[in-house]
């Protein structure tokens, strides 16, 4: 009986997160559909994701933000963010940790999710891992909008990996990427969002989501030589913090 009652749990665990996603993006729709219409607009439109959007969501969830930060963003300036990637609280979570606006670079197959897909597919750059055009668009890109102004946030895990690996293997894009445009790498630790919600269904449950910044890597020095060399160093700074 106690076995069927924590599986209901976890099945309306399941729906509030889905509630919580659609409600804000039906309520706010126009201004979504608004500010997502031009890419000038897209600090617009980064605050109410921030703000009314993944806010809502984490704390609606049971699941309230703790940041410790080794060292600050600059608003002035424009990073690679890069996190572990165990859950769908990660969106939200990255969203609440950087004020900075930032654009996604994620894979196509989100634009499938009702709602979600319909905006994601319109203000992220998006990537077919199968197609070497694709790949070679999204630095192009991304060059666009770092000439914005914008940051950029790619978890390098390329996916989501199986629940017993505590960290899988870093792709390359994100560090070639940093180093050919000249910004820092922003490591991020995400403690909690795999116990709180991962993808096996039925799990998770409320507390606290702790999230670290780390010290940043410059990468005004480097060339694209040492690209594998700082992709091993940021993915050793995360992997020791699980660890």
């Amino acid at each position: 009986m106690l076995k069927i009652m924590r599986s209901i749990g976890h099945v309306l665990y399941r729906i509030w997160f889905y509630v919580l996603v659609a409600v804000p993006i039906l309520l706010f729709f126009p201004f979504l559909l608004l500010f997502a219409s031009k890419e000038a607009w897209y600090p617009q439109f980064f605050w109410m994701a921030r703000n009314l959007w993944a806010k809502p969501i984490l704390y609606g969830m049971g699941c309230p933000p703790r940041v410790t930060y080794e060292q600050r963003l600059d608003r002035k300036r424009s990073y690679m963010l890069v996190a572990n990637h165990t859950s769908m609280l990660d969106i939200m979570l990255m969203l609440y940790v950087s004020k900075n606006p930032f654009v996604f670079v994620g894979k196509k197959e989100l634009v499938n999710i009702p709602l979600f897909g319909f905006f994601y597919k319109r203000v992220c750059i998006l990537v077919d891992r199968e197609d070497t055009r694709s790949r070679t668009g999204v630095y192009r890109r991304a060059q666009k909008r770092l000439n914005q102004g914008l940051s950029i946030c790619i978890f390098p895990e390329g996916g989501v990996p199986e629940e017993h690996i505590v960290l899988d293997k870093f792709k390359d894009g994100a560090f070639r990427m940093a180093i050919s445009h000249n910004i820092a790498v922003v490591p991020m630790t995400f403690y909690d969002n795999k116990k709180r919600f991962s993808f096996t269904f039925f799990s998770g449950g409320p507390g606290v989501s702790r999230a670290k910044v780390h010290e940043f890597f410059e990468t005004g020095i480097l060339a694209q030589d040492d690209t594998s060399t700082l992709r091993e160093e940021v993915r050793e700074v995360i992997l020791s913090e699980l660890n």
